[in-house]
Parts: C-alpha cells; sequence; structure tokens
C-alpha cells in the first residue's frame, strides 16, 4: 500500500474473503464506499476510506484482501495486505460462520509482532450466531469480549464504535504540540526557513507551516526570517525564547544566536514527537564510526521531484563523506517502499522528519533497524552533530520530555 500524505488514524479491517469486510466497512462509513459481492475475492489491494468515527474524528479505515485467498496471486494480495499492518494505529479481525483457526492466528501473531492493538468481531449474526466454542478459541488470543454483529442495518454500529474507540491508542487521535513544554504565552518563538530551490513556490514546505500554527496556538509571537536577514533581526535587540531553524542552516545560525538562546531545528521537533527520539539520541553518534563501504540508508516519508539542493539525496551524502573522511555507500527509500536489502547490511539509518506520515507509520518504519541493534538517526540531529552542536540542539527537550501523561 502506497502512503498518502494523510496524519489521520488508520484503521486495517482484516479477515478472510467474503467474510463481509466490504459490508462492514460501508456500515462503518455509512456509505456503499466498498464494493460487496457474494463472490469471494472482490477486494484486491488494500484500500483506504475515510471515515468519521464519534470520539475519535477524522479516521482512514483500509479494506485488505482476504487473507485465504489462494494462487499467485493471491499469495501477493496476502503479502500487501500483511504489509499494512505495519502502517495502521488498529485493526479489526473479523471473522464469520464460527470460523477461528490458522488464518486468524497467523494475523493475531502479525499484530502483536508489531504491537497492533486489535478487536474480533463476528460478523453475519443473522445466519450464524457466535458459538461459545469460537468466544474459547478467541478469548485464547485476545480476553477481551468478540462483538456479534451483521451488517444488515446499523443496529451493533455503537457497539462497534465503542470498541474501536477503546482498542485505539489516544495517541494516535490526540496531537500533542510541538512545542509541548518548550513555550508558554507570549514567548517570542523565531522561526529561520531558508528558501532555496526544494521549496515549494509561492508557499512555505509543511514542517515550517505546522510549526508557524503551533505557535500561534500557543499564543506565542512568532516571528519568521531567512538566513539572510537573521542578522538584522538580532540587530533589533529582540531575544527570542526559543529559535528554530531550518537544519541545514545551523552551522550558520549557531554562529549568530547567542548561546543563552534555546536553539533547535525543525527536524529535530517532528523527531521528539513522532519517533523513538531516546533511540535518536543513542544512534547518532554512530556518525563517527563510519568508515569506507558502510552503507548507509536514507528514508524520506514522502515522494517529490529531486533537485542538486535535496537535503536527503545530495547534502546529507555530500555532509557525511565530508565529515567521515571517505566515501560511504548510500540508498534512499521514499515514502513507505519496501527496502533494497536486509536491513542488517546497513550501517546506519537516517530518517526524515515525518512530517506526513503518523507516529505508529514512522516508529513502525525503524523498528526493524531497533530491533537489528543498527543505529538510527535522524536529517536535523546528524546535521547538528556534524555541526557540533548536538548537545545544544537537542537539551531544549530534556527539561520537556513528551508522556502518555503529556497529551492526555
Amino acid at each position: 500500500m502506497k502512503k498518502g500524505k494523510d496524519l489521520k488514524p488508520h484503521i486495517g479491517i482484516f479477515g478472510r474473503r467474503n467474510n463481509g469486510k466490504s459490508s462492514f466497512i460501508n456500515m462503518i462509513t455509512g456509505q456503499d464506499v466498498a464494493i460487496v459481492s457474494d463472490h469471494a475475492g472482490t477486494t484486491t489491494d488494500p484500500v483506504k476510506k475515510s471515515v468519521e468515527i464519534f470520539g475519535i474524528g477524522p479516521a482512514i479505515i483500509i479494506d485488505t484482501a482476504g487473507i485465504d485467498d489462494r494462487g499467485a496471486l493471491g499469495k501477493l494480495r496476502i503479502e500487501k495486505s500483511m504489509q499494512v499492518i505495519q502502517n495502521i494505529d488498529c485493526a479489526v479481525l473479523l471473522i464469520a460462520n464460527n470460523t477461528f483457526g490458522e488464518h486468524e492466528l497467523e494475523l493475531v501473531h502479525e499484530f502483536r509482532k508489531f504491537e497492533l492493538p486489535f478487536v474480533i468481531v463476528h460478523n453475519k449474526s443473522d445466519l450464524e450466531a457466535l458459538s461459545k466454542e469460537t468466544l474459547k478459541k478467541a478469548a485464547l488470543v485476545k480476553p477481551a469480549s468478540v462483538v456479534d454483529i451483521h451488517t444488515l442495518d446499523n443496529t451493533h454500529l455503537e457497539e462497534v464504535t465503542k470498541q474501536i474507540r477503546s482498542c485505539i491508542p489516544t495517541t494516535a487521535f490526540i496531537k500533542p504540540s510541538l512545542f509541548e513544554g518548550l513555550i508558554k504565552p507570549k514567548d517570542v518563538v523565531l522561526l529561520i526557513t531558508p528558501i532555496d530551490s526544494e521549496a515549494p513556490e509561492g508557499r512555505m514546505i509543511l514542517p515550517q507551516v505546522m510549526a508557524l500554527r503551533d505557535v500561534l496556538d500557543k499564543h506565542c509571537i512568532c516571528v519568521i526570517v531567512r538566513e539572510t536577514e537573521l542578522e538584522d533581526f538580532l540587530a533589533l535587540g529582540i531575544k527570542p525564547a526559543l529559535a528554530v531553524t531550518d537544519s541545514q542552516a545551523f552551522g550558520m545560525v549557531s554562529k549568530l544566536i547567542d548561546e543563552d538562546i534555546p536553539l533547535t531545528g525543525f527536524s529535530i521537533l517532528f523527531a521528539r514527537l513522532r519517533a523513538n527520539f531516546e533511540k535518536y539520541l543513542e544512534g547518532t553518534p554512530k556518525i563517527s564510526q563510519l568508515k569506507r563501504g558502510d552503507r548507509i540508508l536514507m528514508l524520506e516519508s514522502c515522494t517529490h521531484h529531486v533537485s542538486c539542493e535535496d537535503i536527503g539525496r545530495h547534502k546529507l551524502p555530500k555532509w557525511l563523506n565530508e565529515y567521515s573522511g571517505t566515501e560511504l555507500d548510500y540508498d534512499v527509500v521514499a515514502g513507505l517502499e519496501s527496502l533494497p536489502t536486509d536491513i542488517r547490511n546497513y550501517a546506519l539509518v537516517i530518517q526524515c522528519g515525518g512530517c506526513v506520515v503518523t507516529k505508529k507509520q514512522l516508529q513502525n518504519r525503524l523498528k526493524p533497524a531497533i530491533d537489528a541493534g543498527i543505529a538510527v538517526s535522524n536529517y536535523g540531529m546528524a546535521i547538528a552533530y556534524m555541526n557540533g552542536i548536538f548537545e545544544r540542539a537537542t537539551a531544549v527537550f530534556a527539561k520537556a520530555p513528551i508522556t502518555a501523561e503529556t497529551i492526555q
């Protein structure tokens, strides 16, 4: 499944062919958005549907192919369905006809592998009610109750949405602020935003826009300048409570901003919000140990046209080669596409800020590397490290960690 730029919670619907996944989605959305057919295997590739869920808000439901599909093509469809698990926040395992066996257990295994919360729903209760035997089997993998429904009307809609709400992590739909704990109302926040050929014509890039909005939501005074006008602003004698710069300007900006003014980067702000921040802090110093022949994986969350000023494909590799004093090998993977080689073949993984993906998607993207003991870093942290300001660029977050309590 190719990832769109959508930060809403993602909910995957899984089950065997003809278990009524499409009918279930139509019931949840209140629309005929999924093709319903008596012919098994109507749904092939995973398909996204937008939905509003009471208590959660806007969400994306993903309709997947049957997990019991057959043949070579069926195997490919199942693989695509399994890939969805890495990119969602919650799953619904839809069973029917009191069938709970090997296919369902395999799905549960994959859910647990990626620490994915899930609910079990028994469909077509109008034809065959949930049996005690099936309930007993399901209880072995999911102690919570199984919802027994049919999709002929909305009778069971409230119970199903209640189960989904209780299952999906609040972090998927309650969004903490980029600046949580870092600034207070009336503070002056300085955003330094270079404009190069990578900047979209006539507008700012998404991380800058999101940071600007967040500063305003915090009732702070936001000042935005290009790096070329930074000295002019500083000459006004206004002292910001926090300065945030595009990472590629760290070298110049850190020399101009007084040491007593907290300084960080847009990419690091997002790293703190979306990824395993502690693993980034731990893995970034690996840059000092890189040697000839080491392979670096550059992970971009979005897809875009590439120019000679592209940060991940040109600037960062150039700076890494210069810093390490040798030629390193690089692979660049955009979006959530599969990797070109085994993750264990890399010495270091460097992820962009991840402004267009969900927290769960970014964490699962990094999980194979972390599980394999491969060092992980972030664009902004890597650049700060090579400019000798890694500690300064991350120090501001030590006093304001984002915790589960922070976003409740």
